[in-house]
C-alpha cells in the first residue's frame, strides 16, 4: 500500500510540478529500487519529449583556484594552506577555448573561486574576445557572489548563463557549511538579481551534506520550483582531506539519482548535469544520471598541469586526462546507453515562471 501512494506522488508530481513540503519528505524517505525505477522512466520520458535522445557538452575551464572564502566543505578554501594555487592568464583561457572548439564544445563554462584577481574589467575583455572568436558558442560563468553591477557589467559584455548553487535552502543548514560572512539570504539575492538582469540561470545544491535532512531536501526542491532556473546542477557531497568535513560521510549514488528524477518531473525541459562528482563516487554515475532524467555533461578543458590541483573534494575523476580524452571517452560511454552527445549550444527550453514579466529581458532561451 505504501508504495502504490508513493507512486501516486510521483504521479502528482508529474501532472503538478510541483508538492507539498511533507510529500518530497515522504518520497524522499521512501527512496527503494523500485519507486526509483518507476520515477526514472518517467523522467526519461519527460526529457525525451523535450531534448530527445541528445546530451548536450559544457566545456569546463577552471581558471583560478584561489578562493577569498572559507566554506566548510570545499578543497580551495581560504585555509587550506596544502592547496597549490594557480591562476591562468587570458592566453592560457583562450587557447582552451581553441581546442574546445576544435572538439565539438559550444559552450564555454569560466569556473573559479571567488579570486579578487580578476576585476570586471578583466572579465569583461575576456569575454568580449571569447564571444568574438567564437559568436556561436555560449559562455557561461561561476564566479561566485557579486554585485548587481558587476552581474549586469558581466551580461552586456556577452556572458549567456551563471552558475551559482545554492547548495542548502535551510539558513540553519547553510551556517553550518558555511563562514558567518556568507549567508543564504545573500545568496538567494544573488540569484534573484541574475534573474532579474537576464541570465540563463543555474543553481543546486549539494546530496548528502553533513547534517542534512529530508526536510532540508525538500526545502531545496520547493526552493528550485520558485527560482524556476534553466539549470540545475546537484551531485553527492564529497569529503576533501583538508577541510574541517574530512572525516564525514559521503552522499549516495542512490539519493542523488532519486532527487534527479524529481528535480526532471517538477522542471521538465529544466538542463540537467550528470554531475563529476556522481562520477566521483559511481564508475557508472555518470550513466546513471542521464538514465535517470539528466542531460548534461561536463568535461574538462582545463590545462591538464592544473586539473589536479582544483580539487573541491577527494578523488575526483578525469584529472589526468587530456581534453581530448575526456571528449572520446564520454562520446563512448553516453553511446553505449542509447544517448548522442552534440555540437549545440544546447539552451534550456524551459519556461520559467516569469517568463514575460516586464522585469526580465535581455537574451531569450533557444
Amino acid at each position: 500500500m505504501m508504495m502504490e501512494q508513493m507512486k501516486r506522488l510521483i504521479d502528482q508530481l508529474e501532472e503538478a510540478h510541483v508538492l507539498s513540503r511533507e510529500a518530497f519528505i515522504s518520497l524522499i524517505d521512501s527512496c527503494t529500487p523500485e519507486l526509483s525505477d518507476y520515477l526514472f522512466e518517467k523522467a526519461r520520458r519527460i526529457r525525451q519529449a523535450h531534448y530527445g535522445n541528445d546530451v548536450y557538452l559544457r566545456g569546463l575551464i577552471e581558471f583560478t583556484n584561489y578562493c577569498k572564502n572559507d566554506c566548510l566543505y570545499c578543497g580551495i578554501r581560504r585555509s587550506n594552506k596544502n592547496a597549490s594555487r594557480y591562476r591562468l592568464t587570458k592566453e592560457q583561457i583562450l587557447s582552451c577555448c581553441e581546442e574546445g572548439y576544435g572538439l565539438g564544445f559550444r559552450t564555454f563554462v569560466l569556473q573559479g573561486g571567488e579570486d579578487g584577481h580578476y576585476s570586471d574589467e578583466m572579465f569583461i575583455d575576456l569575454i568580449r574576445e571569447i564571444k568574438t572568436r567564437y559568436p556561436d558558442c555560449a559562455l557561461t560563468l561561476s564566479l561566485g557572489e557579486r554585485s548587481y553591477e558587476s552581474y549586469k557589467a558581466l551580461y552586456e559584455a556577452g556572458a549567456d548563463r551563471y552558475l551559482l548553487r545554492h547548495e542548502t535552502a535551510d539558513s540553519v543548514h547553510y551556517s553550518k557549511l558555511h563562514p558567518p560572512a556568507l549567508t543564504l539570504e545573500t545568496r538567494k539575492k544573488c540569484l534573484m538579481d541574475l534573474k532579474k538582469i537576464g541570465y540563463q540561470v543555474g543553481s543546486g545544491f549539494m546530496v548528502g551534506s553533513p547534517g542534512q535532512t529530508s526536510a532540508q531536501l525538500a526545502e531545496d526542491l520547493l526552493f528550485l520550483h520558485e527560482l524556476q532556473p534553466q539549470m540545475v546542477g546537484i551531485g553527492p557531497f564529497i569529503a576533501h582531506h583538508d577541510t574541517p568535513f574530512a572525516s564525514e560521510e559521503s552522499g549516495t549514488t542512490e539519493l542523488t539519482l532519486f532527487l534527479l528524477g524529481l528535480i526532471r518531473l517538477m522542471l521538465p525541459a529544466v538542463l540537467l548535469p550528470a554531475t563529476t562528482a556522481l562520477g566521483t563516487i559511481d564508475p557508472l554515475g555518470r550513466e546513471k544520471g542521464i538514465l535517470a532524467g539528466a542531460n548534461v555533461v561536463m568535461p574538462n578543458l582545463s590545462p591538464r598541469e592544473v586539473r589536479d590541483k582544483y580539487l573541491l573534494y577527494d578523488n575526483k575523476i578525469c584529472t589526468g586526462d587530456e581534453a581530448a580524452e575526456c571528449r572520446h571517452c564520454i562520446d563512448g560511454r553516453i553511446s553505449s546507453i542509447g544517448y548522442q552527445v552534440v555540437v549545440d549550444r544546447g539552451d534550456s527550453k524551459q519556461i520559467a515562471m516569469d517568463q514575460g514579466d516586464s522585469k526580465v529581458g535581455g537574451k531569450k532561451d533557444v
